[in-house]
């Protein structure tokens, strides 16, 4: 074991770059969710990579970007906040984006931490790969990165060349987590965490935005079955017809498309009582949004 690295790596990046998909596929299964939508991800997720040689803990936090509430402050602050605290960084970019204010906001605050970053170049299988060499060479010229590597975290192509280089960049250390954990999320945040995720791709405008997800109850039945009541918050009343539906339409396509994965999840079978009720303006409200769980780092 004196030959064994272990530490802590930060996933950051602008909204919708892939992050959580990165992450999800490193760890062979869904921890974080994913949407095409921006400012998915709303708090750090930490997640655990363990093989016989090394074992990393992934920090996912949420994309970096200009706040217009008191949720979007925290979310930046949660982003922004790991950059000191880890032993590598992994600064995610688009690679069919242009780099543009967001990236250069993220490479002025790279630049005053001293750790190790590597560039991870996403979304390699929608664009030609000779088309990465202008992108490799701009972003050499703004930062001195420890490594730069294309991949694309849909398909897998160069992850396993991207934990490579993390692990050259890895103290030696402990194995701090189980073999066998993958997160130190409890289950009632990813449940709901999987309950959003069927809210953002089942909504559009800004009704994704303006959900939180509540756990209410989670009760395991005589027949090893589990019963779970969510809330879904949402801040205005025309928000919450629109969630529930026509007769109820929109509410029962979230429970069933959410009901497999939780079932996954806990590996029992699951009856999913889904409620929606206002909770107005909470995005602004430090006290709502500490409610929610989000707001306590």
């Amino acid at each position: 074991m004196n030959d064994y690295k272990s530490g802590f790596v930060t996933v950051i990046g602008r909204p919708n770059v892939g992050k959580s998909t990165l992450i999800n596929h490193i760890i062979g299964q869904k921890i974080a969710i994913m949407s095409d939508k921006p400012q998915t991800t709303r708090s750090r997720i930490q997640c655990v990579y363990t093989t016989e040689e090394v074992q990393i803990i992934f920090l996912d936090t949420p994309g970096i970007h200009k706040p217009k509430y008191k949720l979007g402050e925290y979310m930046l602050k949660a982003a922004e906040g790991t950059l000191k605290e880890v032993d590598v960084i992994f600064f995610v970019v688009d690679a069919t984006e242009k780099f543009g204010g967001g990236e250069n906001y993220i490479i002025e605050r790279l630049k005053s931490t001293s750790k190790p970053v590597i560039l991870v170049i996403n979304k390699l299988d929608l664009i030609e790969r000779e088309q990465s060499l202008p992108i490799i060479a701009s972003y050499s010229d703004k930062y001195k990165f420890a490594a730069i590597v294309p991949i694309s975290a849909m398909d897998g192509t160069n992850v396993e060349v991207l934990l490579d280089e993390a692990k050259k960049l890895l103290p030696n250390g402990p194995q701090y987590y189980p073999a066998d954990m993958v997160t130190d999320q409890p289950e009632r945040l990813i449940i709901a965490e999987l309950v959003r995720e069927k809210v953002l791709h089942s909504t559009e405008d800004e009704v994704p935005h303006s959900i939180a997800v509540d756990i209410d109850e989670i009760t395991k039945r005589d027949n090893g079955d589990n019963y779970i009541r969510a809330t879904i918050y949402v801040e205005r009343e025309s928000q919450k017809g629109i969630l529930i539906g026509k007769k109820g339409s929109m509410l029962k396509n979230i429970g069933q498309l959410s009901r497999p994965e939780i079932e996954m999840l806990l590996g029992t079978k699951v009856y999913l009582d889904l409620w929606v009720k206002v909770k107005k303006n909470w995005r602004n409200s430090l006290g709502a949004i500490q409610d929610f769980g989000l707001g306590s780092d």
